[in-house]
Order: C-alpha cells, then structure tokens, then sequence
C-alpha cells in the first residue's frame, strides 16, 4: 500500500525560525551530517538574504511519533539546551546554521577558507555599499577576524579596525550579529546617530539602509514543508534521500543508528566491532572475501533472520530493516557473527578466497543468516553442506542476485533451512535456476557473477598453475595473486583471424600465476607449451597432467587445434557447472547452440 504522508507548507518568518534554533525548538536529527559551509558561501548567502532572494526551502519533521524515535542534537553554536524538540529539520541545515551562527550568536562563527583552513569570523554589513545600487552586493558583506581587525602585510597593517562600537560607526559597518534583537539594533542605531552628530545626511542614509536592508532580513519568510508525526520511517528515508541529492545519501544504517542511540547505545562503534568479526580480521588465515560485507547488509541479514523467528512473515525489506528493534537487535547478534563465520568458511572451502572472485556479496546474506539458523554442528554435516553447495551455485550460475533481492533472500531462508533440516521445501531458487549453453560465448568480461563463478568452479577442481604446477589454493591464491588469461593468446588468436566472440570468451580462459602467463606470450600453444618444459624442467605428461587440471584437452591445445579445443572445453565446463547446480543444461543441443558453436554440444 502506498504511503501518504501529507506534507504541509507554509512561509515562516525567518526570525521565528532563529528563535526555534535558539530554543532548541528546532533541532538536528542525529544522522544528519555536520554543518561543513565555509566563509565565502556564508557570505554568497547573507548577500542573497540582505536582498530578498530566495534561497529555497527547509523541510522539518514533527518530532513526537514512538515509532519514529530519532536521538536528535541541537543546531552548532546553540548553547546546550535540554528541551524535546517540536522539529527535526531533514533539508536545510546548512543554510539555516549559517545564518543563524553569523546573525545571532555573539561569538565568531568558526568556518573554513575554501582551501579548508579553520578560521574564526564576524560578519558586517557596509552600509554605503549596500545603498550603492552599482556594488555588488557581495562586496558589502564583510568577513572579519575574531579580534574584528583586517590586516596586512603579514598582521603589521591594519587596514580595517572594527574592535569597538566606535570604530563600527565610524567605518559605518553593521555587525550581522545583532540583526534580529531589535533592542540592541535600536541601541546601535542611536550610537550611529550620534557619532555622526545627528547629521540629516547620516540619519536618512540609516533609515534608507534600515528599510532596503535591515528590514529586508528581518522581514524575509522561507517556505517551510512540515512532515506530521505520522511520517514513517521509511518515508524520512525517502525523503531526506531526494532532498538530499547534494551530500552523501542517507543510508538505512544511519537511520537505524539515530533510532538505537535514543537507548544510549552507539551502532556505529557496534559495528566496527562486529565488522572485524565478519571480515575475519584476526583469523589466522585473512583474505578480503568478506570485505563487500557493510553495516547495511550486517543490519538486513539480522533483520531477516529476526523476522525468520517471528510470528509475521520471513522479510527485510527497507521498511523492515527501518524497523528492527533494539532488543532483537541485541539478541540475535551474536548468532548472526557466527552465522557470518560459517558463511566465511564455506566460501573458502568452495575455492572463493578474494572479494574480487566473490560471484554477488549480495548472497552472502542469506547465506550468514542460514548459517546462522542451522548453526555449526548441523553446517559440518556432508548432507548440509551438499544441500548449501546446489543452492549456492544455482544462485550463481541461474544469476539470480542480480537486482532486488529482499524477496529471494527471505525465499532462501525459509527454503533452504527446510531443505536442510529434512522438512518440505518449496526450493524457489534452485527450481528456477537455468544455465544456458549460449551463456558461455556471452561471458566476456568477470562483470558478471556466472563469469566468477565458472572460475572458481576451475579452482574448485584443483587446477595446477603451467609452470609452478602449484594448485590455485587459498595460500596461493592470497600470496601470488593469479589471474584469468587466455589459454589460446588474444595476438596468436586476432593473427589467426579468430572470432573475437569465442577467444575472448570464459572458454578461452583460466586462472594463472603471472609467470605462466609471461610465457604464454602471445604465441600458439606448440610454442609456448615447449618454453613451460623447459622452463619448468618438466616433461611432457606432467605438463599434460597440469593442462588437463584446466578442463583442457591435451592432445587438441598442444596441435593448436582450436576449434576442436573450444567445443571439447565447452563441454567441460558445461559438465563442471551442471555437477555443482545438480542439474542438467537443457539447451545442448538446441538450434540456438547449434547456430553459435557449429555443433551440437550434447554428447
């Protein structure tokens, strides 16, 4: 069902928004991001202001909704005040902090040069230059140090001196910090006055400056868009994510971080502890596999493993993970870390060492919250771990995790732990899954999760490097870094007029160490295959034995026969991929294959 949330809109004088800031009336909501505006966009915006332009809307939330509890923070440069706020501002922080920090706080504002370097300002309004119709009115808006003296010449000359009130009447300089209290503006006002001697020429440049300008700020009203208490969740997500398409997008961790910090609890410092944990950061044996693994997706996979539990339906959709509790939060984290503990270790033993290798970060959702939920003696028995394997590549080489994914996450979960623990099972994922035959020649590139998980599937089966004759294990594939090169080279290949779509397809590839790749080169396999013996002081049935780890055919690579070599590892990997998703690839023998490989590659 659709979300209405019915904004309301109304122009505000911009002085009853300052006393809200001031009160605390209006105050920040805690994954609001610091106020980062430096000196020249404070100045860009009290010109705009002092002239009545318009500078866009602030959009607020009616604080008050139990179901939306946000930890919330005064506005920088409010005095601590301990008050509930009626506002959280969602849109608007920047503006409304910079002028209220240069327009009512008695203190410098603290602000930045455009290079970033931390400065302390007072901002002054000239007066002449304001009723100059031919200034620019940014060169009437003055940025002073905190001792309110400009200087030169490496602070020997002082070129304006603003320190008194004196020293303001005479440089005829307004101070924009006393703006909006209209008794000591009065008072400033009459010291004008008489600092000039009540002439006639400065009491009407005042009343002119006080009505084209002073009046103009005090008198100037923004459009302010109020979201009731009734907003959900979800929807200041949503909202904050649009209007905030000039900062860093709000993420759902920052959400449910503002929630779970009204209990005095710190989600963010939770997390890097939990992230160690998950990434295996002190395990003896570290590899990056884990490392795609954020604050979010930790949130969604206790989110599903939670409502897994619950009596409504298994989900973690947006609005589910918004709307964690605490109290599961807490309760089912530690399961959770060991879920993604186990999740680690199958991927390991399924010969996925490195994050770049991993086919979708996204399964690894499911698949920790599965872990989770069977636990570790269940997960080590070799019928579980047969069951976790065909869903796992079905997932993989079906691609299946390739778009949203919050309902086959929740399908997985109920179907694969009824699988798993001898219970009817309706297996949406598995049944649905389908590789087919065409898919070879289209996997060009590793973009894609098939493409990754075909190569694993070749480290999976203990394939030997050319020339070290090492397998590609974990160890390996950590300290030497193999890579996926063409068995028959790209230059060998475009010399021999070869179609590009079948050489540069994952039929002609495979995982090598650097060295063996530096001596393919780009020569024909009768080459190069002479250079590795001799290079590696082998002969030629250990290399046949190494090239054969590789689903090759010996005999066809080593005549450079590469038609027959491509149909004959076609069907090598076809069988490999068939082996792990338990099932068989229907379209072999298709008109489709056919038409693509020449034959038909059903046997």
């Amino acid at each position: 069902m659709a979300i209405n949330i019915a904004p309301k809109s109304l122009d505000t004088d911009l002085s009853e928004l300052m006393r809200d800031v001031e009160s605390g009336k209006a105050q920040l909501p805690e994954f609001q991001r610091s106020w980062t505006w430096d000196d020249n966009r404070i100045i860009g915006i009290l010109a705009s202001l002092s002239q009545g332009y318009p500078m866009g809307a602030i959009m607020r939330l009616a604080y008050g909704n139990e179901n939306v509890r946000f930890k919330y923070r005064t506005i920088e440069g409010v005095k601590k005040v301990e008050i509930i706020p009626d506002y959280l501002v969602l849109d608007g922080q920047q503006r409304l902090t910079s002028i209220y920090r240069a327009t009512c706080c008695k203190e410098p504002v603290n602000t930045t040069t455009e290079k970033g370097k931390n400065i302390k300002r007072f901002y002054y309004l000239d007066i002449n230059k304001c009723l100059d119709e031919n200034a620019d009115r940014d060169e009437a808006v003055f940025s002073v140090p905190a001792d309110r003296m400009i200087k030169t010449n490496f602070d020997r000359d002082v070129v304006l001196d603003l320190s008194t009130r004196e020293k303001e009447f005479e440089n005829e300089m307004f101070p924009l910090n006393i703006v909006f209290d209209s008794g000591v503006r009065e008072d400033w006002a009459d010291g004008y006055k008489e600092f000039h001697g009540y002439s006639k020429e400065f009491m009407e440049k005042y009343k002119q400056f006080r009505t084209d300008v002073l009046d103009t700020i005090t008198g100037y009203k923004l459009p302010v868009i109020t979201l009731g208490k009734e907003t959900p969740r979800e929807a200041v997500c949503k909202v904050f994510e649009n209007v905030n398409t000039g900062g860093v997008p709000l993420t759902v961790f920052e959400l449910v971080t503002a929630t779970f910090a009204t209990y005095e609890f710190d989600l963010r410092k939770d997390w890097e502890e939990c992230r160690n944990i998950i990434w295996g950061k002190n395990e003896l044996l570290h590899t990056d596999v884990m490392y795609g693994v954020d604050e979010t997706a930790f949130l969604t996979a206790i989110t599903l493993f939670t409502t897994y539990h619950a009596e409504t339906m298994t989900t973690c959709k947006k609005k589910d993970v918004l709307s964690l509790a605490f109290e599961d939060y807490q309760a089912n984290k530690a399961t959770m870390l060991e879920g993604y503990k186990l999740a680690r270790e199958f991927l390991l033993n399924e010969y996925i060492f490195r994050k770049r290798d991993l086919p979708y970060t996204t399964q690894i959702i499911p698949l920790a919250a599965i872990c989770a939920e069977i636990g570790k003696t269940v997960f080590h028995q070799p019928q579980t771990q047969n069951k976790l394997r065909t869903w796992f590549w079905c997932g993989i080489m079906g691609e299946m995790y390739g778009g949203a994914n919050e309902t086959r996450y929740a399908n997985d979960m109920e179907d694969v732990v009824a699988a798993i623990m001898g219970k009817e099972s309706q297996n949406r994922t598995v049944n649905a899954a389908y590789f087919s035959a065409t898919r070879l020649i289209s996997l060009q590139t590793r973009n894609s999760a098939a493409y990754k998980g075909i190569m694993a599937l070749v480290y999976r089966g203990r394939c030997h490097d050319f020339v070290r004759g090492t397998t590609i294990d974990i160890v390996k594939s950590m300290d030497e870094a193999p890579d996926i090169h063409h068995i028959f080279p790209e230059a060998y290949c475009i010399k021999k007029g070869y179609k590009r779509d079948k050489w540069n397809s994952i039929i002609n590839k495979t995982p090598l160490l650097p060295e063996s790749n530096r001596m393919i080169g780009g020569e024909a396999p009768s080459v190069y295959s002479k250079k590795i013996m001799h290079k590696a002081e082998i002969d030629e049935e250990k290399l046949r034995s190494r090239v054969e780890s590789h689903l090759i055919d010996y005999d066809l690579f080593v005549t450079d026969d590469f038609d027959g070599y491509f149909i004959a590892r076609a069907k090598s990997l076809m069988k490999v991929i068939e082996a792990a998703m338990g099932k068989s690839i229907a379209d072999k023998g298709s008109e489709q294959t056919i038409n693509i490989y020449g034959v038909s590659l059903a046997d």
